[in-house]
């Protein structure tokens, strides 16, 4: 080479380091360097909006000032500034053509790494030296050393000790890995080995990219970093699953089992961050595929762990509705979708479901119900049970709870007079089919009413009323009835068909009288007779434990998980239930029922039902 010799280098050599590399080697000595004030000005532009890639071109090019100052090579910048109108064209190739406009100028040989940058320049008659992209054997991140087996995530921060989640999900602590704290350069060099192996490793990409922010998924670790002026400082945050788990480890019933593959549903998996919400969504899609059904998921970043024949789609100019579009054109059984927050997600998620695709959409919430609350006012109320008809609440890395929405028309919890009846969704444990929170319009307004708890109010208030009607009535029934407060002006009776008519008067003189001198309005209906035969005549008792929870009182045979059984107290029937897989059965802490167990719970006794 000579001192005469000229190289222009592109953006895409500067950036990864190669001509500084090949200079370094001594493959063009004395050589005079024509930087174009074009790729100063994209460098720059990048580095203003917080790009890593920015700043490493400018370092490269810092380097090469610094070999210049030693007399290893000339170096000299060239060129016009691209106008406002250029910078905008950028991604159409106009500074690009700016770059190679220089080498043309000046008769150098360009340089570049990009391969539609060396064709074009090759047309244009230009001496080109393509250096093709290295392939190198991909070496552990620089970050993994911060992992453990249960390290689920680790947190950086610029002038901060460095800390890790540990444990397993639902039960972890944050730990401080270090006492030194991180410097900025130690978090620019683990930012470059990202961008470095997005570049070199098919599997991983650069999800996400604004100003100040760049999201990464390198293998099964998601990476977020956060700079100025997005953050007050540099920040890593490294999260990568710590489990890959089967559905079978969720031990979820059979029923709940053949919910999920019977046929194409609506199911949100709900429940607070780091519950294990994905990695449930991840089993389920493992066991539809092997179900035989075709699965795709949505998802920004991609991060759900599937089998390779389960496609991950990203959205298509950061809009998951066009994504949509494209799904349907696949016309896939069932497709995950990870996460659903926005509005749009929502109307995207309905719009997927109402076209007949099964739906799987995972779900930031604190409660079970919380999930169904979301869809209020993004979706019809009317169609909400055909969009989302299973709930599956996560909790700790459990399924803690799944609830069963189904559309009706009745009369709301509380309210009594038949006029009133009106579409009411139904929110109900899937287990033991207690409906647990109805949602309906009233007025203007939609509400989302509990119905376990209705009475927690005024329980002693409500109880003691149940006791003076029982007192008033028992004057006209010889036999036991049962009184349930259904609000504060209504209550309904449970009796004898032979002692109706003597409640009741002629012409309805007496019930009036009665409703008059309680000041309630009284529903009488006949008891059922059938359930006062179910005695246990010959039949073995259970002792179950008794327990309080918050929302619950349980009553526990373990041995009798799955069975139907009557419950009783001392000889009196109460009534008839399901044992829960747990082996329990749970009843409402304010109903009439909890506090018959509650008033003597050592003569509570469950005896398996007819047929069992």
């Amino acid at each position: 080479m000579t001192e005469e010799f000229c190289i222009v280098p592109d953006t895409s050599v500067i950036i990864d380091g190669r001509i500084t590399a090949r200079l370094k080697a001594g493959d063009f000595k004395s050589a005079r360097i024509i930087v174009p004030e074009a790729l100063m000005s994209e460098l720059e532009a990048q580095a203003n909006r917080g790009k890593e890639m920015g700043f490493k071109g400018l370092e490269e090019l810092k380097e090469l000032s610094d070999m210049a100052k030693r007399g290893e090579i000339t170096l000299e910048f060239t060129g016009k500034r691209p106008s406002l109108e250029q910078i905008k064209l950028a991604s159409g190739g106009e500074i690009d053509a700016m770059i190679r406009g220089i080498a043309i100028e000046n008769n150098a040989l360009f340089i570049t790494s990009d391969r539609v940058q060396s064709e074009v320049a090759r047309a244009k008659g230009l001496n080109v030296e393509y250096l093709v992209p290295l392939i190198e054997e991909l070496k552990a991140l620089s970050i993994e050393d911060y992992f453990t087996e249960d390290t689920l995530s680790v947190h950086l921060k610029v002038n901060v000790s460095p800390f890790a989640k540990k444990g397993s999900i639902g039960k972890q602590k944050l730990v401080q890995i270090r006492e030194e704290a991180s410097t900025e350069k130690e978090l620019h060099t683990l930012i470059r080995e990202f961008i470095e192996r997005t570049k070199r490793d098919p599997d991983s990409h650069l999800e996400i990219e604004y100003e100040g922010v760049m999201v990464f998924q390198i293998g099964s670790m998601r990476i977020a970093v956060a700079q100025r002026p997005f953050s007050d400082g540099m920040e890593i945050t490294a999260v990568r699953p710590i489990a890959q788990v089967r559905l079978d480890d969720y031990r979820l019933s059979k029923e709940l089992k053949d919910r999920i593959i019977e046929r194409q549903r609506g199911i949100l998996v709900a429940g607070p961050p780091g519950a294990g919400k994905s990695t449930f969504a991840a089993s389920v899609a493992q066991v539809l595929y092997e179900q035989g059904f075709i699965i795709k998921t949505m998802e920004s970043p991609r991060d759900l762990q599937v089998p390779d024949a389960i496609t991950q789609y990203a959205p298509i100019q950061r809009d998951m509705e066009k994504t949509a579009d494209i799904l349907l054109l696949v016309r896939p059984d069932y497709t995950i979708y990870d996460e659903v927050r926005k509005t749009k997600d929502f109307q995207v998620f309905a719009d997927m479901r109402m076209a007949g695709v099964g739906m799987i959409g995972v779900v930031h919430a604190t409660r079970g119900v919380d999930a169904i609350q979301r869809l209020i006012g993004r979706v019809e109320m009317g169609i909400i049970p055909q969009v989302v008809d299973t709930v599956i609440f996560i909790d700790k890395g459990e399924v803690s709870k799944v609830y069963d929405v189904i559309f009706t028309v009745k009369v709301p919890q509380g309210m009594v007079e038949q006029d009133l009846a009106r579409p009411v969704i139904t929110i109900a444990d899937f287990e033991t089919k207690t409906v647990e929170y109805e949602i309906y319009t009233y007025g203007e307004q939609v509400v989302v009413m509990p119905v376990t708890d209705v009475e927690k109010e005024r329980p002693a208030t409500w109880r003691l009323a149940a006791l003076e009607i029982e007192k008033e009535l028992m004057k006209y029934s010889g036999n036991k009835i049962t009184v349930e407060i259904v609000s504060d002006s209504s209550a309904t009776v449970y009796m004898d068909e032979e002692d109706i008519a003597g409640v009741i008067g002629k012409g309805g003189k007496n019930i009036d009288l009665i409703e008059k001198r309680l000041g309630i309005h009284l529903d009488i209906r006949e008891k059922k007779k059938e359930k006062a035969k179910r005695k246990g005549n010959g039949i073995k008792s259970f002792v179950p434990a008794v327990e309080r929870s918050k929302k619950y009182v349980m009553l526990t045979v373990k041995e009798l998980s799955g069975a139907t059984v009557d419950v009783y107290s001392g000889d009196e029937y109460l009534f008839t239930a399901t044992v829960g897989r747990k082996g329990d059965v749970k009843i409402g802490k304010e109903t009439e029922t909890a506090f018959r167990v509650l008033e003597d719970p050592a003569i509570i006794t469950m005896r398996l039902a007819p047929g069992e």
